[in-house]
């Protein structure tokens, strides 16, 4: 056992450490608010287990150059970073993460609750306490002004006494479990961390990998990490951790799998990482310049450049000459818009990383052909594409910069003047919605057109029979003649398909020709945000992505291209996705999804996303996951002590739910949406309560077979209803016509 005081100070002493292959803090606002009314009321909050070892050897974070014996925190880094932080004001010396989640505690000396600092509500009221000051200054300094104001005066040593309580949560102990022995090696050490964290952030198979890396060479994620930060700020290009190590592992051993990076040594990783990081930084020069691919939303096919840096680290780190180079960049433009390794990605991988040291560039090429039936082209389905996420996308936005686009109005190519551009759809969307065309078809790649800023705002909101007739730049947009008028806009579509592809074929010839000028290089541009304000769905999304980013959640990815990793099938193309969950590592993929009929929700969900399609839903899932994380819901569901210990009722519905995918062949997502909106209780209470049930509900009961699952329910959870609850509630049903006399 050992005292939470005991604890910080070894953190303060660099005797309590952070082993390197761990992630960063994760925990949001309310899983702090959630540790402290825990401690604050006495309730357990888990042990903590260590890692006693050597430090010598070992990559640790938190202090610099640390030897001997230390204890590496493997259970528990998030509870005590939290504590920390609050007590001492400050992250501790190996915090990663963002320290906002932990800053501005208060507690309400009245209702001994916590919530953090909103000036409205906290900025006169005395009875909130800074948590934070309060361990620092101590009850006496924080409570003077409960003394004096004359709302608390009356009640100041009750009050005193609930700070003295939660102050003395620094005695606090902890049971601590260790793990010792020379047997204990990282690879022993990293699958316990995993086993024990069943339910918290897991290691990702990179991490893995790295972790006994890590072990001889304590620089090598710091190094990772510090080179994907400079790539975002000085190329606005995000990668991954993982992305990079792919790489790493490609140059050092010509492998996809992380596995191959079991015989590596650590200095011939220390190596193969700055070839690799030499090769991507040429790599990128040659998208940007020769692609005009020159920022993150437009750089896809990103799982491919692992094959191309394997190529520069046979050739020493330069193609051979330009010709190989325009070669590789059309192949991986080929590679991309066929989503080559969207399934089976590895498998792929492996097979062209073997191939490309065989038989070079154009090794790869002929593989990609031979799939391609011998035709290696852009067809118009290829900007079929809706939304930006989708990679029609940046095919469209290639096009655009290697063919000489200009601006509608001005004629000067794009960027040559501000060096930003927007993008412009050249049938309105408010427009083409009025006129009753589907979110796919209004948001169509192949409406999209490059213009500046000042185009942007002089062309917003017109009708293209207004503007287009006046203007010979149209045809550098390939923006076709006549078909301007709204009923016209399908025909526009297929058109302008058929010009796009025509001239990506153009380009790409070029290219795998080796005959575009080496001369011909492209200067990167800022496509900034629309200036016209967002459309109602936009704004919507914004305003759930910084609500949930308030919160402590990650930010997701916005309009993305969901793919099937068995298939290469697009599954959707989502308003938000957050592939890694909510929180980094915790939790299954949730995918926003606001038009399901255009989306396969059911593959979706048996790929184990959590899939939303409305905005209230996602964020009433989250505030339950709030409340649960704060301490104010007993359990994920809400119902643990109802329920026993054989299940919840929130589960019971789920499986109902998958039951009817499977079964029954229909996916009930109008059941889903309450389940994740009201709670599993509430939902059920309200099917329940429908006194007088509306056509829509009618039908929703008999297409999505609500009786079976509420009876299904009831009947696991008896304790949950009335004597009599259900069959009142199915004997109106009856009589409304909702559910046969037989049922």
């Amino acid at each position: 056992m050992a005292k939470l005081s005991a604890i910080l100070d070894q953190i303060d002493g660099g005797t309590m450490l952070l082993p390197e292959f761990q992630r960063g803090y994760v925990w949001n606002r309310d899983q702090v608010r959630g540790l402290m009314r825990s401690l604050y009321r006495g309730y357990p909050v888990g042990a903590l287990l260590v890692w006693e070892t050597d430090t010598t050897d070992q990559a640790v974070r938190g202090a610099v150059g640390a030897r001997g014996t230390r204890s590496l925190l493997l259970d528990g880094q998030q509870r005590v970073t939290t504590l920390y932080g609050l007590i001492r004001g400050r992250p501790p010396a190996f915090f990663d993460g963002d320290a906002e989640a932990f800053s501005g505690l208060r507690f309400n000396v009245e209702t001994e609750s916590f919530e953090f600092y909103g000036p409205v509500k906290m900025k006169d009221d005395p009875r909130w306490i800074d948590v934070t000051a309060l361990f620092v200054d101590g009850p006496t300094a924080v409570a003077k002004d409960l003394h004096a104001h004359p709302d608390t005066a009356a009640r100041f040593f009750e009050y005193l006494d609930r700070l003295q309580t939660l102050r003395n949560v620094v005695d606090r102990e902890f049971y601590v479990d260790a793990i010792t022995g020379a047997d204990k090696t990282v690879d022993v050490v990293v699958d316990i961390f995993n086993r024990v964290n069943s339910g918290g952030t897991k290691l990702s198979k990179g991490d893995l990998a790295l972790a006994r890396i890590c072990s001889e060479w304590a620089d090598a994620r710091p190094m990772m990490r510090n080179n994907v930060e400079r790539w975002a700020a000085d190329r606005n290009v995000r990668f991954t951790p993982d992305w990079l190590l792919r790489n790493v592992n490609a140059v050092a051993t010509g492998r996809g799998s992380f596995s191959a990076l079991e015989d590596v040594s650590a200095g011939d990783f220390q190596d193969a990482l700055y070839k690799t990081l030499h090769n991507v930084d040429h790599l990128l020069d040659l998208f940007s310049s020769r692609l005009g691919l020159d920022h993150d939303r437009v750089l896809f096919g990103r799982a491919g450049i692992p094959v191309l840096t394997r190529l520069l680290h046979s050739r020493g780190g330069r193609f051979a000459d330009q010709a190989e180079a325009d070669r590789a960049l059309c192949w991986f433009v080929h590679a991309a818009v066929r989503g080559r390794y969207a399934a089976s990605g590895e498998t792929t991988l492996n097979r062209d990383l073997e191939t490309v040291d065989r038989d070079g560039i154009d090794g790869v090429i002929t593989n990609l052909r031979r799939i391609r039936k011998g035709r290696l082209t852009i067809d118009p389905q290829d900007f079929e594409g809706d939304g930006r996420g989708s990679r029609s996308y940046p095919l469209l936005y290639l096009v655009s910069r290697t063919g000489g686009a200009q601006d509608l109005l001005s004629g000067r190519p794009l960027g040559a003047d501000t060096g930003a551009i927007e993008v412009h759809e050249i049938f309105p969307r408010a427009l083409l919605a009025h006129a009753g065309y589907s979110r796919a078809e209004i948001n169509s790649v192949a409406n999209y057109a490059f213009v500046t800023p000042s185009t942007a705002t002089a062309l917003h909101g017109r009708e293209p029979g207004e503007y287009l007739p006046g203007l010979a730049t149209r045809e550098s947009q390939w923006i076709p003649d006549g078909l301007w008028r709204i009923q016209d806009y399908p025909k526009f579509l297929a058109a302008r398909r058929k010009l796009l592809s025509a001239a990506a074929n153009e380009f790409l010839g070029e290219l795998m020709a080796g005959v575009l000028p080496e001369s011909r290089v492209l200067v990167p541009v800022e496509v900034t945000e629309d200036a016209a304000p967002p459309d109602p769905r936009t704004a919507e999304v914004a305003a759930l992505v910084e609500e949930l980013a308030g919160l402590g959640y990650a930010r997701p990815l916005l309009d993305e291209e969901i793919t099937d990793a068995e298939t290469g099938k697009v599954l959707a193309v989502a308003e938000a996705f957050w592939p890694d969950g909510l929180q980094v590592g915790q939790g299954k993929p949730v995918v926003l999804e606001l038009d399901p009929e255009e989306a396969d929700l059911p593959r979706l969900t048996e790929l184990g996303c959590e899939v939303f399609t409305s905005s209230d839903a996602l964020r009433g899932y989250v505030q339950r996951l709030g409340e649960v994380a704060s301490g104010e819901r007993t359990s994920g569901a809400g119902f643990a002590e109802q329920t026993g210990g054989d299940g919840t009722l929130e589960s019971a519905l789920f499986l109902m739910i998958a039951r009817c995918q499977a079964e029954l062949q229909y996916n009930p997502v109008q059941l889903r949406e309450m389940v994740h909106e009201l709670g599993a209780l509430d939902t059920v209470r309200r099917i329940l309560n429908s006194a007088t049930p509306s056509d829509g509900f009618r039908r929703l009961w008999e297409e999505q077979r609500l009786d079976l699952a509420v009876e299904t329910v009831a009947l696991r959870f008896p304790a949950l209803f009335a004597p009599g609850e259900l069959a009142t509630a199915r004997q109106r049903l009856r009589d409304a016509g909702v559910v046969a006399a037989q049922g």
